[in-house]
C-alpha cells in the first residue's frame, strides 16, 4: 500500500469528540491521510456547550509543533483553535519557514456560542497566520470579525473575501452555513486575480451540525496533502461534508457530531 501523505492540525481538542483535533483526526484518516496533531488547548465540553477551557504554555505548543516537523515529512497542514494571542505568536515563526501548504479556519466561537479565542488573539491571527496561509476559511462570523464587514448575501461574502485577499491570505472561503437559505449551503472560494466563484451544495436539515468548519478545513488540508489543485480540494472536501451531515447521529445529549465514517461504508 503507498505510505498516506502526513496531515498536521494544529487546534484544540474537544472531550465530547465532535470537533477540534478530534474531528480533524478522524477526517483526516477517512480520506487517506496520516494525521498529526499539535494540541493548543484542551476544552471540556459535550454536546450541550463549552464548560472550561486548558490552555499549556505558548512555549510548549512551539515544542510540540517544532517536534512533529523535526520527525515527519508534513503534506499539508491546518490550523483551527489557537485560543490566545501567545500562542499565535509562538507559533508562526515557525510555520512561516514551512513548505507545505497551510488551511487556516479562523475559529473564534463553539457552536454552543462559547468563545474559543481571547479578544488579544484577534490581532495576533490577523498579523500572524492570515498572511501567507494558503486558505483561509471563515464562517459568516468569522469574516464579520476579520473585516468589520457585514454580511448578509453572496455578494458581500465576495466583498469581504476579496478585502481578506488584500490582507495578505493566498485564497479565501467563506462557508454559507450561517447564511439565511432553505434550499442550498453557498460557499464562496476567492482567487487573487480570478473572479469570485459561488459553490453550492445541498443544505442538510439536522441539528448534528458540530464541528463541521473543523471537518471541513480537514478535508481540504487532507485533500491538498494528497497533491489536489485548491478548487477541486475544496469541492472534495464539501461533498465529504455534506455526505458526513446527511448520515448524522447524535451520541449523547445536545448537538451531535457530522458522521466522519460516512464514506468508509461501515
Amino acid at each position: 500500500m503507498p505510505t498516506p501523505p502526513n496531515i498536521l492540525t494544529i487546534a484544540g481538542s474537544d472531550s465530547g469528540g465532535g470537533a477540534g483535533i478530534q474531528a480533524d483526526l478522524k477526517t483526516i484518516m477517512a480520506l487517506g491521510g496520516y494525521g498529526m496533531s499539535v494540541i493548543t488547548a484542551l476544552t471540556a465540553q459535550n454536546g450541550q456547550g463549552v464548560t472550561g477551557i486548558h490552555a499549556p504554555d505558548p512555549d510548549f505548543v512551539a515544542l510540540e509543533l517544532n517536534t512533529v516537523l523535526e520527525g515527519f515529512p508534513v503534506a499539508a497542514a491546518k490550523t483551527g483553535m489557537l485560543f490566545s494571542a501567545g500562542i499565535i505568536r509562538a507559533i508562526s515563526p515557525i510555520l512561516r519557514q514551512r513548505k507545505f501548504p497551510l488551511v487556516a479556519d479562523p475559529v473564534s466561537v463553539s457552536q454552543s456560542g462559547s468563545r474559543l479565542l481571547q479578544e488579544d488573539a484577534v490581532t495576533a491571527l490577523k498579523e500572524e497566520i492570515l498572511p501567507g496561509c494558503d486558505l483561509l476559511t471563515p464562517n459568516r462570523p468569522e469574516a464579520e470579525m476579520l473585516t468589520g464587514l457585514s454580511i448578509v448575501d453572496v455578494e458581500d461574502a465576495f466583498a469581504a473575501g476579496e478585502k481578506l485577499l488584500s490582507m495578505g491570505a493566498k485564497a479565501v472561503l467563506i462557508k454559507g452555513g450561517h447564511m439565511d437559505s432553505s434550499i442550498v449551503v453557498t460557499d464562496c472560494l476567492c482567487l487573487p486575480g480570478q473572479e469570485p466563484r459561488a459553490l453550492p451544495q445541498a443544505k442538510v436539515e439536522t441539528e448534528n451540525n458540530h464541528g463541521t468548519g473543523c471537518t471541513l478545513s480537514a478535508a481540504i488540508a487532507t485533500g491538498l496533502g494528497k497533491g489536489l489543485p485548491l478548487q477541486v480540494a475544496v469541492t472534495k472536501a464539501q461533498e465529504f461534508l455534506n455526505l458526513a451531515l446527511r448520515k448524522s447521529y447524535s451520541p449523547g445529549k445536545g448537538c451531535g457530531p457530522v458522521n466522519h465514517a460516512a464514506a468508509l461504508n461501515v
